[in-house]
């Protein structure tokens, strides 16, 4: 990257050396100064739309925890979203629920190759050299993505808490969601509010499934995570589902050994 100012993405807890990678793809409402705000206002540069609030906070209390390196997007998703592949028209969208993008409207080829170059190549780039890193070390790690959604939708408002959300493999999602009944009153559901089919797994299938690693994605609501008290709780809480699933996990892997 050209400068700080427009750096994708950094690593956290980078010698860490635990049995997981955690990843933050929309940690960062950040828009560089060449993309001018994408025309938005402050109110929508601050909105979920540009990114996930509270979701950073709680991946680096599980970092922490867990002894894994952290990698967190450091640009706003609304100049390229880090979990969507090129193609996709979410990578770059031009409204995001109920707010328009203007910077985002009719791009150009180059304009949305630029983007890919300076954005999303050297973030995908660097999760996979750091899964490589990490496997090199011993055990192959899980990967796990951590993200927070908003309690209404379209004016609908969403019941579900936390959501472990996977794709064509389950073997993590599984072992968390047989614990879920550790966490009285807490709403745990699969694949909720997103999954697969909106398209939100592409981290996970590109460095995951891919590589036959483990993996999830969790989604917290937003309004769980707003204060540091919250944010410690929550971390709390996904813990309790993480570290024994992970052990599992790795007591298959070296049985199968």
């Amino acid at each position: 990257m050209a400068n700080n100012d427009e750096k994708a993405f950094e690593i956290l807890n980078a010698d860490g050396r635990g049995a997981a990678v955690i990843v933050c793809e929309h940690a960062s409402n950040h828009f560089p100064a060449r993309y001018r705000n994408l025309g938005l206002s402050e109110t929508d540069r601050q909105s979920h739309a540009a990114w996930d609030p509270g979701a950073e906070a709680v991946a680096q209390r599980l970092s922490q925890a867990l002894d894994a390196p952290l990698i967190v997007g450091r640009v706003s998703r609304l100049v390229y979203d880090c979990n969507r592949p090129p193609e996709a028209p979410g990578a770059m969208p031009e409204r995001s629920e109920v707010i328009d993008v203007p910077g985002n409207v009719g791009l150009s080829d180059e304009d949305r190759a630029e983007r890919v170059h300076y954005v999303y190549h050297p973030f995908t780039t660097a999760l996979g050299n750091l899964l490589t890193r990490q496997a090199q070390r011993g055990t192959p790690p899980a990967l796990i993505t951590v993200h927070s959604f908003t309690p209404l939708w379209f004016g609908e408002h969403r019941s579900v808490e936390i959501g472990i959300l996977h794709d064509d493999d389950s073997r993590l999602a599984d072992e968390m969601l047989a614990r879920a009944e550790s966490i009285p009153g807490r709403k745990i559901n699969r694949n909720d509010p997103y999954g697969p089919a909106d398209g939100v797994t592409h981290t996970l299938r590109l460095h995951g499934l891919a590589n036959n690693l483990a993996n999830v994605m969790i989604e917290v609501r937003n309004d769980l995570i707003e204060t540091p008290a919250e944010q410690d709780a929550i971390a709390e809480e996904l813990l309790t589902l993480l570290r024994p699933a992970l052990a599992r996990l790795t007591q298959a892997e070296v049985g199968d050994a």
